[in-house]
C-alpha cells in the first residue's frame, strides 16, 4: 500500500515516526512522511522511505498551524495514497478533508492526548479550539492507535473509537562502550511546560552531580532563566537537539535518567513517554512519576524510582537515593538489562504491522471482487 503520514515537525528527530516508517517500508509498503520546513531547517537525514517537507514562514502559534494546515491541504491534494494518517491533532483537519475528497482510508496516530496537555489546558481559547477539533473529528477517525492503554480507554469512553496501543519503544540494539565514571544525570526530550523543570532545577542545589539537558521546546527560555536564578550554571548544562543515534550513545554514558511530568490533565497522568523506554533500553535507572502506566511496568521490572508527587524535595531525595545506594542502583540497572529484551520495537512493531495488514487484506478482497 501507499501510506502517507503527516506531522508538524522537521522529521529528523521524530524517533517514533522513524521507527514506524522504517518498519512499514521494510514490509513492502510505499511510505511517505510529510513534515515542516522552516528557513533554518537542517537538511533531511537520508532514509529508506520517502520524505517531503512543506515550507512555512511562521514557527509557532496559531499563525504557524493555520499556514501549515492550509499548505498541507493543497500539498496532499496532489498526492496519491491508499491511506492518509495524521499524527496528533495538529494535522488532522487537512487529512480528514483530503481523505473525504479522495475517498481514501484515514488513520489517527495519537502520540498523546493532545487537548489534555498542560500548555493547552492552561490557555482557555487554545483549549477550546483543540478540544473542538478533537471532539468533532476523532469520532470520524474510526481507525487509529495510540501510545498507552490509558489514553486508548479515554478515547473509547469519550469518542467511541476502539484504538490499538502501539507504545513508544526503541529498537533493541547491542550495548556498546563502557559506562562513564562520572555520575551524570540526563534529561532527554522536549523541554516543554509540564515536564517538571520548575522543581528539577532547584532540586539540583542539593544533588552532587551534573545535569545535562538534551532537547528544545516551549519552556527552554524559562528553564535557562531558572538555572541562572538558582546560580546553577556550573551544574546544569543545556546541549540542544542531537540526532537519535548520538543521543543513545550519550544516554549509555549517563548514570541516571529523568522523566518528570506534572499531574495536570489526562495526557500527563496517562502518559508513557519515549524517554522511559529509552533509558531502560540503554541500561540506566531513572526517576519518574508514580503514574498508572509507569507503575504497571515497574511492578513487572523494577527499573525506576517512582515519586508520588512532583516537588523539589521528592526529586532531590530520589536522585540522592540512586546516587548513594549502590545496591539499589545495581538492582535497577540489572532489571533494565532484563526488561530491554521485553520492551523493544522488534516486539512492538508486530502490532503495527498487524494494524496495517487489515487494510491490505481489504484492498486485496476489493481487487478480487473487481
Amino acid at each position: 500500500m501507499r501510506i502517507i503520514f503527516t506531522v508538524a515537525n522537521e522529521l529528523n528527530h521524530d524517533q517514533r515516526m522513524i521507527r514506524i516508517c522504517n518498519t512499514l517500508s521494510a514490509a513492502g509498503h510505499q511510505v511517505i512522511l510529510i513534515g515542516v520546513k522552516f528557513g533554518d531547517s537542517p537538511s533531511l537525514e537520508e532514509k529508506k522511505y520517502e520524505q517531503k517537507r512543506v515550507k512555512v514562514f511562521r514557527k509557532k502559534g496559531f499563525g504557524f498551524y493555520f499556514e501549515y494546515n492550509m499548505k498541507l491541504f493543497f500539498f496532499l491534494l496532489l498526492q496519491k495514497a491508499d491511506i492518509f494518517c495524521c499524527i496528533d491533532l495538529d494535522t488532522m483537519l487537512p487529512v480528514y478533508f483530503i481523505s473525504v475528497l479522495k475517498n481514501r482510508k484515514r488513520v489517527y496516530d495519537a502520540h498523546e492526548y493532545f487537548s489534555e496537555q498542560k500548555e493547552i489546558l492552561t490557555r482557555r481559547n487554545v483549549y477550546r479550539f483543540w478540544h473542538f477539533i478533537e471532539k468533532r473529528l476523532v469520532p470520524k477517525f474510526q481507525n487509529g492507535y495510540t501510545v498507552s492503554e490509558g489514553i486508548a480507554k479515554e478515547f473509547k469512553k469519550k469518542y467511541g473509537v476502539d484504538y490499538a496501543v502501539i507504545r513508544n519503544m526503541p529498537l533493541l540494539k547491542p550495548l556498546t562502550g563502557e559506562p562513564s565514571s562520572q555520575k551524570n544525570i540526563l534529561y532527554r526530550g522536549s523541554v516543554n511546560e509540564g515536564r517538571g523543570f520548575e522543581y528539577l532545577i532547584p532540586a539540583m542545589k542539593n544533588v552532587d552531580a551534573h545535569l545535562f539537558i538534551y532537547g528544545d521546546g516551549n519552556f527552554l527560555a524559562q528553564a535557562k532563566s531558572l538555572v541562572k536564578e538558582n546560580q546553577l550554571d556550573n551544574k546544569i548544562f543545556f546541549k540542544g537537539k542531537v540526532l537519535p543515534n548520538e543521543l543513545d550513545k550519550i544516554t549509555r554514558q549517563s548514570f541516571i535518567g529523568i522523566n518528570l511530568v506534572e499531574p495536570i490533565g489526562a495526557n500527563q497522568v496517562l502518559s508513557l513517554a519515549n524517554k522511559f523506554f529509552d533509558y531502560m533500553q540503554n541500561g540506566i535507572p531513572q526517576v519518574t512519576m508514580n503514574f498508572p502506566e509507569y507503575k504497571k511496568i515497574n511492578e513487572a521490572f523494577e527499573v525506576a524510582v517512582l515519586i508520588d508527587e512532583l516537588s523539589v524535595t521528592s526529586i532531590e531525595k530520589a536522585l540522592n537515593r540512586l546516587l548513594q545506594d549502590e545496591e539499589l542502583y545495581f538492582r535497577l540497572k540489572q532489571n533494565c538489562l532484563k526488561a530491554r529484551d521485553v520492551y523493544n520495537w522488534q516486539n512492538e512493531e508486530m502490532k503495527l504491522l498487524g494494524f496495517y495488514n487489515q487494510f491490505n487484506k481489504i484492498n486485496t478482497v476489493n481487487q478480487q471482487m473487481n
